[in-house]
């Protein structure tokens, strides 16, 4: 078989334009692809990546409840520590195997405790999240953390002086009144839930800014799936001790149940999985949209989860609490509007 050649190359080797000799000698004048041509159109792999982020972000949040609040494993550190070994697990065969992005070194111990900060700050996020979850509905946890813009703005000025405009920042006033009044109407509040959430959130806020901090320099950039594939392991033997210390023998007594209970079994394992695609989505739905898109679609997923939330575990909810949340989430929309336009000024 012989290789077509494509158009430009055939341009540079034929710099003029030779007529045909005979009357037989036709000329190839290649066609210009037509989206039938491509096997999945690039619309269709867009959406799928979106869709995948949606159940992934969602399925993970639905898999905790279930698991800590009514399938009766109640060890958040634990759960958190199966993540990030799942994570580390899978980051390990996207990247090394699947070729998925470039590998990446740690060049120095600087990088490596720069990484293992962001680790340690990591683990606190996640397992204050999933501890939360043990206490409040899912729909109450994601009202609250609609709220990271609030601690990322004050997290940023009181680490980098980072000072915004004042729109920013009287964007941010109803995130905090919205959320004010969902937690004085919200049913099922529970105080140390809410303490617990509060911690991720802003756990969450922390972990960006300093990262935007610590990974500056061109030589310590990483890419965020080789970050991942840092972090995950490192986040786990921080966890380590902390779960077998507060939570006791706690592999032992997951075998145990593992051998009573085989649907537990897979959903640790689901559970697991689902936590590394929701990671993995997120670099997918950044590559084939934007990093402003991703944060759109975060504003409704919280939304979205948790109105799937209160149809699946049926807890009560009131209009209230519903108009806080409402308020917050607006409040998400503006302030990332007006930070959006303070950019553009700056400019």
């Amino acid at each position: 078989m012989v290789e077509a050649q494509s158009w430009t190359t055939r341009r540079g080797s034929n710099p003029r334009f030779e007529p045909p000799t005979t009357p037989d000698q036709v000329v190839d004048i290649p066609t210009t692809p037509t989206a039938k041509q491509y096997l999945i159109s690039p619309s269709l792999i867009t959406a799928s990546a979106v869709a995948a982020w949606y159940l992934s972000n969602i399925g993970v949040l639905l898999l905790n409840k279930y698991l800590l609040s009514f399938h009766g494993f109640r060890y958040p550190i634990f759960l958190t520590m199966l993540h990030m070994l799942s994570c580390a697990a899978y980051s390990l065969l996207a990247i090394k195997w699947l070729h998925l992005v470039p590998f990446q070194h740690i060049h120095s111990r600087r990088q490596f405790l720069k990484i293992l900060a962001l680790s340690a700050i990591f683990s606190f996020s996640v397992v204050c999240g999933n501890t939360s979850l043990r206490y409040l509905p899912v729909s109450f946890n994601q009202a609250i953390g609609a709220t990271t813009p609030f601690f990322t703005a004050i997290f940023a000025f009181l680490i980098t002086c980072n000072k915004e405009s004042a729109q920013v920042y009287l964007a941010l006033v109803p995130v905090v009144l919205g959320i004010l009044l969902a937690s004085n109407s919200e049913p099922l509040f529970h105080l140390f839930g809410f303490l617990m959430c509060v911690g991720s959130t802003a756990g969450r806020a922390l972990k960006s800014v300093v990262q935007g901090l610590l990974l500056t320099s061109e030589g310590e950039k990483l890419h965020s799936m080789n970050l991942l594939l840092y972090m995950a392991p490192m986040a786990a033997a921080i966890l380590l001790p902390f779960t077998l210390y507060i939570e006791g023998n706690v592999l032992a007594i997951t075998v145990q149940k593992g051998r009573e209970d085989g649907f537990m079994v897979f959903l640790l394992i689901a559970n697991a999985t689902v936590a590394y695609l929701v990671n993995l989505t997120n670099f997918l739905v950044t590559k084939y949209t934007s990093a402003l898109t991703l944060q759109v679609l975060g504003n409704a997923k919280a939304a979205v989860a948790a109105v799937v939330s209160v149809l699946i575990f049926r807890n009560p909810v009131t209009v209230m609490g519903m108009m806080g949340f409402a308020i917050t989430i607006m409040g998400v929309i503006l302030y990332s509007e007006a930070r959006k336009r303070s950019k553009i000024t700056a400019h």
